[in-house]
């Protein structure tokens, strides 16, 4: 149903995913103090509408951030649909028709009511002037309008379209931002994402990628998974978080157990490496290649192994293989290239 989901969308030419704030909570509480003094940038959000927008929004003082940047592209289906605020303007020129952005440097109690929530917010952005501004341009991650402020942003945390996913990251490298994001766990096979997790460049986050998360989808939508609160929700299985901030799982070692014996560990027919089935079979003492499933770059880390190649697509610097991989004239799925470093000859 994941990837049913996914041609659905890709089809449609729509990647509008929506996060849950239950997700991005859970994920986004293990960074609280790397995200302490620096300016966050929500630059594929609707902001307000944004769940993203909301947890910072709602959680600005806690986490001592010092500024607060969201910014809509043209067209987005769910603007206007939680909070007008434009409503002194015509209905063409309504957010729908026109992108905005949206900068916070505090959040006090406007309201009085002894509480910082998003009734604040919403005063704030009433009556503070410049905190919410149109964008001349449309909004679209790539414009240079949005390209200028995310130079001045420290770390992007954000859900970017999946479909658009192989030119965002790069654009988040070349201007060395720090990030935390939702992608699809295929993504971690790209070749532009793969060479980054070859150079300890990004990792995945701490939320289980095997879990999968649901997304709020427009009203439009035929096929969908169940409504909660009038809103119609998706299961994608496939998708993860992605960042190269620190994530203490991938400093752990993984304990290894089990012995290497050829019956147990068959070589493959067309590439010179074992197969190795499941992650907790990974042999102790083996020092030569080993073909893993990708579930294992959820537990990676560099310190205990070498990522070498990625077997069944493509597979950059040294390791390489085109079309399949087999073992006894079977195929065997898509496998992670690696090599245990900690192995004593």
């Amino acid at each position: 149903m994941a990837k049913k989901t996914l041609d659905m969308a890709k089809k449609n030419k729509s990647d509008e995913f929506y996060t849950q704030i239950s997700d991005i909570s859970v994920e986004l509480f293990n960074y609280k103090d790397q995200f302490k003094g620096k300016v966050i940038f929500c630059n594929c959000d609707d902001p307000y509408e944004s769940n993203f927008f909301k947890y910072f929004a709602l959680y600005f003082n806690f986490l001592e951030i010092k500024k607060l940047i969201a910014t809509c592209y043209i067209g987005s289906p769910i603007a206007n649909t939680q909070l007008s605020l434009f409503d002194y303007e015509s209905e063409e020129n309504k957010t729908t028709k026109l992108p905005h952005k949206i900068e916070i440097t505090e959040v006090d109690d406007y309201n009085g009511d002894g509480a910082f929530d998003l009734a604040d917010v919403e005063w704030l952005l009433r009556n503070k002037k410049n905190a919410l501004t149109r964008l001349t341009g449309d909004g679209d991650f790539r414009s240079p309008e949005c390209i200028e402020l995310l130079k001045q942003a420290d770390i992007v945390v954000t859900n970017p379209p999946f479909s658009l996913f192989r030119e965002y990251v790069p654009l988040l490298v070349e201007n060395n931002k720090d990030f935390l994001i939702i992608g699809n766990t295929n993504a971690l096979t790209y070749k532009e994402i793969f060479k980054l997790i070859k150079e300890n460049k990004i990792r995945t986050g701490y939320t289980n990628f095997n879990v999968g998360m649901y997304f709020f989808v427009p009203d439009d939508w035929e096929e969908y998974h169940k409504i909660e609160n009038g809103r119609k929700l998706v299961r994608v299985s496939t998708s993860c978080w992605f960042t190269n901030l620190e994530v203490k799982k991938h400093k752990e070692y993984m304990t290894l157990y089990k012995q290497y014996t050829p019956e147990e560990y068959p070589h493959y027919d067309n590439f010179d490496a074992i197969e190795v089935s499941k992650v907790s079979d990974i042999p102790c003492n083996y020092d030569k290649a080993m073909g893993v499933p990708v579930t294992f770059l959820d537990k990676y880390n560099p310190e205990q192994f070498e990522v070498l190649g990625n077997l069944g697509s493509y597979a950059p610097d040294g390791y390489s293989l085109s079309g399949a991989i087999f073992i006894n004239g079977k195929k065997i799925f898509k496998r992670i290239l690696i090599k245990n470093k900690g192995v004593q000859k």
